[in-house]
C-alpha cells in the first residue's frame, strides 16, 4: 500500500494497541487497501469507502462510530498516497454548511462526531 508517512503510520499502530484504537487501525488499513484496489479509479464516496472496509474486519469487531471513522479519514488523508484527494471529497461530502470547504482550505480533516460549542 502507498504509505507516504511511514513515521506517523507506524506511530498510530503502535498508540493504538487497545480494541477501540486498534479497530480505527484496521479499517483504515483496509480502506488504503482498497484505494489501492480501485488505483486510477475515481474514489467516491468516501463514506462507503469507510463502510467497505469495516466489512473486512472480524464479524464480532464490525460497528464504528462517527468520531472513528472521522479518526480513520485523518489517517487515510496523512499517510496515504491518495490521502489528500480522499480529504478534499470526505470534507465535502460530511459538510452542512461550507465547514467542508473552509477545511479544504485549511487542510485539515473534518470529524462528524464533534461539536461546534459557542
Amino acid at each position: 500500500m502507498p504509505i507516504i508517512d511511514q513515521k506517523a503510520w507506524k506511530a498510530w499502530e503502535d498508540h493504538n494497541t487497545d480494541p477501540y484504537g486498534k479497530c480505527c487501525i484496521d479499517v483504515a488499513r483496509y480502506a488504503m487497501e482498497i484505494l489501492d484496489e480501485r488505483d486510477g479509479t475515481a474514489i467516491g464516496d468516501p463514506d462507503a469507502l469507510i463502510s467497505d472496509a469495516e466489512k473486512r474486519l472480524p464479524q464480532k469487531e464490525q460497528g464504528i462510530s462517527g468520531f472513528m471513522a472521522g479518526a480513520v479519514a485523518v489517517m487515510i488523508s496523512r499517510c496515504h498516497s491518495r490521502g489528500e484527494e480522499f480529504r478534499k471529497i470526505w470534507n465535502l461530502s460530511i459538510q452542512i454548511g461550507t465547514e467542508g470547504e473552509m477545511a479544504n482550505e485549511s487542510g485539515t480533516v473534518l470529524n462528524p462526531s464533534l461539536l461546534t460549542f459557542a
